[in-house]
């Protein structure tokens, strides 16, 4: 089982957790989903905030629980839904299809990122 020691973070009917481990996108998302949850995707300022406030804790960026979709530059939350609500920062996405995953910063803006590299695991529930 994840063990979230101290920091939740909640935003409306969401809750966020943190078990603090850096891992890649499949092995971070693998554990939200064996607790229950999913990787964090903020929909909403306050929902980004609140993950923000993680990242900020660990001082490690995050990985956030979109991709790209087929298209190249296109992204969609990883349930399939598309995404309302982006913070990308200056000149991003800019993989064009070489970095499918999305990573937060800890200024709370997101950047298009390689799915192998480890970044840390925020769950939501």
């Amino acid at each position: 089982a994840l063990d979230f020691n101290g920091i939740i973070r909640k935003a409306g009917k969401k809750i966020f957790a943190s078990n603090g481990k850096q891992v890649d996108f499949a092995s971070a998302l693998q554990s939200c989903e064996e607790a229950g949850g999913t990787l964090a995707t903020p929909t909403n300022e306050e929902e980004n905030k609140a993950i923000l406030d993680i990242v900020k804790q660990h001082n490690r960026y995050a990985y956030l629980g979109i991709k790209e979709g087929e298209t190249p530059g296109q992204f969609k939350c990883i349930n399939g839904t598309p995404l309302n609500y982006t913070k990308w920062h200056r000149n991003e996405p800019n993989g064009k299809g070489t970095e499918k995953c999305v990573e937060m910063y800890t200024d709370g803006s997101w950047n298009d990122r390689k799915c192998n590299l480890n970044r840390l695991t925020i769950c939501e529930f």
